[in-house]
């Protein structure tokens, strides 16, 4: 979908939607692949390499993801203005500023590594192993960063193949360059974790270069200089509130997860490679819920700046059906091929067989966080990422405190189904919030503001006086 060619009133919702989705999930399994190349190169290469790269990645992951997804946040601020370069550039150039704080953040926990990895108790010869990876892959998460603040842009512009082409020739090369430094085929020498890191830089330097430049050749952009200039604090602040907690929500997910991973390792090492093996499908499979919500975002957010509060909870119920049609289908493959798709994540028999009754749970946990998350999205198109956050800090919490109790009790059926149940009540806790908000909405572009053009929208999509209930809202 492109502003250009598809429009919210002439396709129905879910139309709009999938078409928006589909290159965003082909560039999330792209950029999976390549982290699966890497994994199974160091494999060959090392063991002490593998553990070190698997160390750092622990932090690298999780700190790209609570980067992209602060960057989300700039979303439902851009999608009202998509026809206006006026209005979008001091937004474009806040995300810069935005991107540069909190990967700069986020860099700085990866180059901490070593640090944190003997805090933890990480043997000698894996830190030692370490030498440059943790601060190539610091560079990594600038650049993912930089990158990420004009992929939320073209998202929100209608622009997700642009999105998706970046991704594809980003993995095309690191799988390139990992193949060549860290395989070494022939006379070439193996470069071991510093070929694996030099790849994942080079990588996120192409796919931000690429961004970037679509975002100044293809969009009504074009032509004009987007470069971030002097800081606007209001502003980036107003991006933070949504954005910040967004990230936030992602790395309490993380963290939770962890968790249950060590809750299930209690249990012996085969529930925890049982446990490793299902989280990596729902991961394979809920990936494609993710793009469906950012997919919903620029629709939510506008039909939210008109006030037609219909159209806007048609939009997320529509992101819902394609989210569950989605999840569906990818859970009806891996029922139909799941002795072959085990076979590639396991050769051992009992592992798989454990996997294999475990997997209604797993289609479970992934179906109900499909629901939470298309929900959480719907509140991020209205600018309210905050009960988001409240949301699955609470659900997520209690699941964590009951992770080693039910384990010990219940095993990895018990554990599983714990994690589908706190899913179902942040999907229930986060709809009733969405459905709240809604019900608030006034039509925020419909009045002028002072020292604004009456045909010029506010850039953040707020009205110019806000109800005594916002203001206690917030």
């Amino acid at each position: 979908m492109s502003g250009r060619e598809v429009s919210p009133v002439s396709s129905s919702p879910s139309a709009v939607i999938a078409r928006a989705a589909l290159p965003l999930y082909v560039s999330i399994l792209a950029a999976s692949a390549a982290s699966l190349v890497d994994t199974a190169l160091l494999g060959r290469h090392a063991t002490v390499a593998l553990a070190a790269f698997a160390v750092t990645v622990a932090v690298f992951s999780p700190a790209t993801a609570a980067v992209a997804g602060a960057l989300r946040g700039v979303m439902p601020f851009v999608a009202p203005h998509r026809d206006d370069p006026g209005e979008l550039l001091p937004l474009v150039r806040g995300g810069m500023w935005l991107a540069f704080a909190s990967g700069g953040v986020c860099a700085a926990a990866v180059a901490a590594v070593p640090l944190l990895g003997g805090a933890f108790g990480v043997r000698p010869e894996v830190l030692d192993a370490l030498g440059a990876f943790p601060w190539l892959l610091a560079g990594a998460v600038l650049l993912i960063a930089v990158g990420s603040s004009a992929t939320s842009v073209l998202v929100a512009l209608g622009q997700s193949a642009q999105v998706m082409r970046s991704g594809l020739v980003g993995t095309a090369v690191s799988v390139t360059l990992s193949v060549l430094l860290v395989g070494g085929p022939g006379p070439l020498p193996s470069r071991g974790l510093t070929g694996a890191g030099l790849a994942v830089l080079a990588a996120a330097l192409v796919g931000a270069v690429l961004n970037q430049r679509a975002l100044r050749r293809r969009t009504v952009l074009a032509g004009r200089s987007i470069r971030p200039g002097r800081p606007d604090p209001r502003l980036i602040l107003r991006l933070a509130r949504v954005g910040i907690p967004l990230g936030a929500t992602v790395l309490v997910k993380f963290s939770v997860l962890g968790v249950l991973t060590l809750a299930a390792a209690r249990l012996g090492t085969d529930s925890a490679a049982v446990h490793g093996v299902s989280e990596a499908l729902v991961n394979l499979v809920f990936t494609a819920a993710v793009a469906v919500g950012q997919a919903t975002v620029p629709l939510v957010a506008g039909y939210a700046v008109t006030g037609d509060v219909g159209r806007v909870r048609a939009g997320v119920w529509a992101g819902m059906r394609v989210a569950l049609s989605a999840v569906g289908a990818l859970g009806a493959v891996l029922l139909v091929f799941r002795s072959p798709v085990l076979h590639l994540f396991t050769g051992t028999p009992a592992v798989a067989d454990q996997v294999n009754r475990l997997l209604p749970l797993v289609l479970a946990v992934v179906v109900t966080d499909a629901l939470q998350a298309v929900a959480g999205f719907g509140l991020v198109g209205l600018k309210r990422a905050g009960p988001s956050l409240v949301s699955t800090a609470v659900w997520f919490g209690i699941l964590a405190a009951m992770s080693v109790p039910v384990a010990d009790a219940a095993g990895l059926p018990g554990l599983w189904t714990a994690l589908a149940v706190a899913n179902l009540l942040q999907a229930v806790t986060k709809t009733i919030s969405f459905h709240r908000r809604t019900g608030r909405l006034t039509p925020a572009a419909a009045t002028p503001q002072e020292g604004v053009r009456p045909d010029r929208r506010r850039p953040t999509g707020e009205k110019a006086a806000p109800a005594p209930s916002e203001h206690r809202e917030r």
